[in-house]
């Protein structure tokens, strides 16, 4: 019996189990999820590969495979095999369509050799194209999903003159199975909040606002990408020790009542209290305008050192940027209607934008007259207002 054998059968009274299910919880936190429970499971099922496929792939569709193959991850550096292998690439592009080891039932843990005969298998141009070129010819296995549809493979390779997984072995799987279902649970939730929070923050950044996360202590936790670069340009908004503060002994009073006043209605649950305030700057500079408000927390509370409050600020020296050819594709315009109505949403009037486009202002008053047509609006104030409200700026 192998030492791989013999540690799972063990390890009903051993602590190598708690660390196993460990590193399967910890899969979903990674850089690389499951960088560290994959190299891991496939040493202790003395297996040439592990390999978790969160996305099948399909025509068109690349998937989502995590590999560790024998050879090129151990324990101890917790690495995850190239994902342009010649395995996973192959597998991905030409043999997912012939794979018989699919579709398992959920939570059931099946060999390759429990669905076809040795003779079978052999036979298959599954086997002939793909697992024999490798070496490969024992696969175990288990399918599990989580309650949204996301469905995860978890399975593992031998070849042929290592022989067939262990009862022991094929127990422990059972029994790991609804920690990974749980586990995956928890990666798919975390993914969709991810997805959905970079997709939030891109149209914060799109639309010209700066936005900065304080937590209970008003400490800075997050920016998007124009408040920091407020923050480091540290004229008008700054920072002291991790926390917000301006030059002015009178303005940085103000803001730091604002921001107790929030925080202590976030801690209360008072999350319709606002504050605004100005922020002047030298050298000529437009003020900063600043709105704080609370962010609000789940029944239970997230603890110290989780998101509190929200500062929102608006740099009227940074324009807008509506895109021209989302306005067109909005209202129908030509190229050239489009960057006139984005010119004279940025303050320029008619004679300008003539100027600066290098047309007469007759040809811009046609434009003009024809942006009011497709739009339905009769007047320039309503056009510019039509333009800065439209998701063009989010093209």
């Amino acid at each position: 019996m192998s030492l791989a054998t013999d540690k799972t059968s063990q390890l009903n009274q051993d602590a190598e189990y708690d660390h196993l299910i460990s590193l399967i919880y910890q899969g979903p936190l990674e850089a690389r999820p499951w960088q560290s429970a994959l190299p891991y499971l496939r040493e202790l099922f003395d297996a040439e590969a592990a390999s978790l496929v969160l996305r099948p792939p399909a025509e068109g569709d690349r998937g989502v495979i995590l590999n560790s193959v024998r050879g090129n991850s151990t324990r101890s550096d917790n690495t995850l095999a190239d994902p342009n292998d010649w395995q996973v690439t192959t597998y991905r592009e030409q043999f997912f369509a012939l794979d018989p080891f699919i579709n398992l039932p959920l939570n059931k843990v099946v060999t390759l050799q429990d669905l076809l005969s040795d003779e079978e298998l052999e036979a298959s141009d599954y086997y002939r194209h793909y697992l024999q070129p490798v070496n490969l010819f024992y696969i175990l296995g288990v399918d599990t999903a989580e309650p949204d549809g996301m469905v995860a493979r978890l399975r593992f390779s031998r070849r042929r003159e290592e022989g067939n997984f262990k009862q022991s072995q094929r127990d422990l799987l059972a029994r790991i199975s609804s920690h990974l279902q749980r586990a995956i649970h928890i990666f798919a939730k975390l993914s969709r909040t991810t997805s959905e929070r970079d997709l939030y923050s891109g149209a914060v950044d799109q639309l010209a606002v700066a936005t900065i996360i304080l937590d209970q202590q008003g400490r800075l936790l997050n920016t998007n990408a124009l408040a920091k670069a407020l923050l480091d340009d540290r004229r008008g908004l700054g920072l002291k020790d991790e926390h917000l503060h301006v030059g002015g002994r009178e303005q940085n009073r103000e803001l730091q009542a604002a921001l107790s006043t929030v925080i202590s209605a976030q801690q209360r649950g008072e999350t319709s209290v606002i504050r605004a305030l100005r922020i002047p700057r030298d050298g000529g500079r437009s003020d900063l305008g600043l709105v704080i408000r609370p962010i609000p927390s789940s029944e239970w509370g997230e603890g110290q050192g989780s998101p509190c409050a929200a500062v929102f600020i608006s740099d009227p020296d940074l324009r807008e940027t509506a895109s021209q050819q989302t306005l067109s594709e909005l209202f129908s315009l030509t190229p050239a209607e489009a960057n006139l109505a984005i010119l004279l949403s940025r303050g320029l009037s008619l004679a300008e934008v003539s100027e600066s486009q290098h047309i007469s202002q007759h040809t811009a008053r046609a434009q003009l007259k024809s942006i009011f047509a497709k739009t339905g609006v009769s007047r320039q104030a309503e056009l510019v207002r039509l333009v800065l409200k439209s998701v063009a700026s989010l093209g």
